[in-house]
C-alpha cells in the first residue's frame, strides 16, 4: 500500500518598513512601522494616526469642546469632571513640575503672549508687564479631586495646556497601540518628540540625530536607541535679539523671562512624554541644575549644549570632546 504525504510549506514574508509624514496636532509627524506587506503597514499607519488624533481632541485647546478647553472655561468657576486619561496626564503632569520645581508648568498656557518671535516687537517689554504676564501661571491652582475625578482652576482666567507634552505623549500612546497590535518595531516621530520599539528589518538599530544647533543641516552626532524615547529641543531656531543678547522662545513660567545659556537640550528616556517635559525644563533650569536634577532620575539622560558651544551630559552618557561647528 503506498501512502501519498503531502507537505505544505508556509513561507512567511520577509518583513519590510514602511513610511508615512503627516501633519497633526499642527505639527510633523514621521511614523515608521515593520509589516509583512505594504497593506498590513499603511493598516497600522493608519491605526497610529485614528490614536494621535483621539489624544489630540482631549488635549486641544484650540478645540471648544475638548474636555481640556472645558476646564479652562470653568476656570474659577466650578471643577470639571474629565476622562481618567485626561485626569491621569494633568496629574503626571503636577509631579513633574513638582521635580523641577515649577520649571515646566502646563498652566504656562495662562502666561500673557508678551513676548513676540515674529519680528514685531522693537524692544525688551517692561519688568511691570513681565511680572504681570505670569500673574495667573502657578500649578499649585491645579486642583484635583480623585474622588470625584474633576479638575479645578481656582484662579478666574487661568488655563492649562500641553504644548510641552502633548506631542510626547501621543507619541507614546501610539507606540503602546501599535506593540498591542503585534507591530514588531516601530518609530513615532511627533517634530522631535521620538519613541520607538525593536528594530529595522535588517537587524540595524533605529538612529537619531542630534541637530547642530550652529547648523541645523547638520548633525553633530548620531545615536543608537532601542526600545526608548529621545526629544530635543532647542532655540537656534526661534529666538529674537535685543542689543547683542538672545531671548528663546522658551519662557520661564515663575518669572515670564525667556530662558538662556542654553541652546540645545536632549533628553533620553523610557517615554517620551516625560522626555517632552524635562527637555523644556532644562532651558529654565539652567546646565548645572539641570544635569543634576537629570542624574536623580532613573533611565534618564540627557546631553546639553550651551551658549558657549560647549557640551556638557549626565552621568549615563559619555561624550569625546567634540567641538561645535
Amino acid at each position: 500500500m503506498l501512502f501519498l504525504f503531502t507537505f505544505a510549506f508556509s513561507v512567511v514574508a520577509q518583513e519590510k518598513k514602511y513610511d508615512r509624514t503627516i501633519k497633526l496636532m499642527g505639527s510633523r509627524f514621521d511614523i515608521s512601522v515593520t509589516a509583512n506587506t505594504k497593506e498590513k503597514g499603511n493598516e497600522y499607519i493608519d491605526l497610529a494616526v485614528a490614536e494621535i488624533k483621539r489624544i489630540e481632541n482631549i488635549i486641544s485647546s484650540w478645540n471648544e469642546n475638548s474636555e481640556t478647553s472645558k476646564i479652562n472655561q470653568n476656570s474659577g468657576i466650578k471643577p470639571v469632571k474629565v476622562s481618567k486619561e485626561l485626569f491621569d496626564l494633568i496629574n503626571r503632569s503636577i509631579q513633574i513640575s513638582k521635580i523641577t520645581e515649577g520649571a515646566f508648568d502646563i498652566s504656562y498656557a495662562s502666561m500673557d503672549k508678551i513676548w513676540k518671535f515674529d519680528g514685531s516687537i522693537t524692544e525688551v517689554p517692561s519688568a511691570e508687564a513681565i511680572k504681570k504676564s505670569v500673574e495667573k501661571v502657578g500649578y499649585d491652582n491645579i486642583i484635583l479631586d480623585y474622588n470625584n475625578q474633576t479638575v479645578f482652576l481656582k484662579v478666574k482666567g487661568m488655563k492649562i495646556g500641553f504644548g510641552a507634552i502633548g506631542k510626547g505623549y501621543a507619541a507614546d500612546k501610539a507606540k503602546k497601540l501599535l506593540q498591542n497590535q503585534g507591530v514588531k518595531a516601530g518609530l513615532i516621530n511627533a517634530s522631535g518628540d521620538l519613541n520607538c520599539w525593536g528594530k529595522q528589518p535588517d537587524g540595524v538599530s533605529w538612529k537619531v540625530g542630534i541637530t547642530n544647533p550652529l547648523n541645523k543641516n547638520k548633525i553633530y552626532s548620531w545615536f543608537d536607541i532601542d526600545n526608548q524615547a529621545v526629544v530635543t529641543s532647542g532655540n537656534y531656531e526661534k529666538f529674537i535679539q535685543f542689543n547683542g543678547k538672545r531671548y528663546s522662545h522658551i519662557i520661564n513660567p515663575k518669572t515670564g523671562y525667556p530662558a538662556n545659556g542654553i541652546v540645545s537640550a536632549t533628553v533620553f528616556a523610557p517615554k517620551a512624554e516625560l522626555a517632552d517635559a524635562l527637555a523644556t525644563s532644562i532651558f529654565v533650569m539652567g546646565t548645572s541644575v539641570g544635569i543634576d536634577m537629570i542624574n536623580q532620575l532613573k533611565d534618564v539622560d540627557c546631553i546639553i549644549i550651551d551658549d558657549k558651544n560647549k557640551v556638557h551630559a549626565s552621568k549615563g552618557i559619555q561624550l569625546k570632546n567634540i567641538p561645535i561647528d
